[in-house]
C-alpha cells in the first residue's frame, strides 16, 4: 500500500531513524499495518549485546509511534508545515525478544482522537506472536 517513498512524505524522519519499511493496510482514521524487516546490518545491532543480537525495546516502540504518526498524518489534508510530536506512551509491555531475521508487523488503532490530540494502541507481532505493545498520545502541531 505504501512504500518507504511514500513513508517518508509523511514523516521527517531519515536513516538510521526511518524505522518503517512498507505499509501494508491502512484504514483511514481508525488502524494501520505496518512491517520491518530486522536485519543483521542494523546499526543498533553493533553494541546493543554484541554475539548475542536482540532489537533495543525502546526502538520498537519508536517504530510503532512511527506507524502511528503515518497514520495521524495520513488523516491530514495539507500537511505541509505540520509534524507529529509524541506526548506520552503507557502501558509498555516488552513479550518476545526480536532478534535478526524477523519481521515486526506493527498493529496500531486510534481509540480516541480529539482535536489536535490522539491517542493510539500499538502492538508488535513476529509472526503471531506478540513481542510489545503500549499505549501512546501524540499532538499533531505546527513544525
Amino acid at each position: 500500500m505504501m512504500d518507504v517513498r511514500k513513508i517518508q512524505e509523511l514523516l521527517p524522519h531519515r536513516f538510521p531513524f526511518l524505522l518503517v519499511d512498507r505499509v501494508l493496510e491502512m484504514k483511514e482514521g481508525e488502524s494501520i499495518t505496518a512491517l520491518k524487516n530486522v536485519t543483521m546490518n542494523e546499526w543498533f545491532f553493533q553494541g546493543h549485546y554484541p554475539g548475542m543480537p536482540v532489537m533495543p525495546g525502546v526502538l520498537i516502540v519508536e517504530a510503532m509511534a512511527q506507524s502511528g504518526g503515518i497514520l495521524l498524518m495520513n488523516m491530514l489534508k495539507g500537511q505541509e508545515g505540520k509534524a507529529i510530536y509524541f506526548m506520552t506512551i503507557n502501558n509498555v509491555k516488552f513479550r518476545k525478544p526480536v532478534v535478526p531475521g524477523d519481521t515486526l508487523t506493527f498493529k496500531v488503532n486510534i481509540t480516541k482522537l480529539k482535536g489536535t490530540i490522539g491517542q493510539i494502541h500499538g502492538e508488535a507481532f513476529v509472526g503471531n506472536e506478540k513481542a510489545a505493545e503500549a499505549d501512546m498520545m501524540a499532538m499533531i502541531a505546527d513544525k
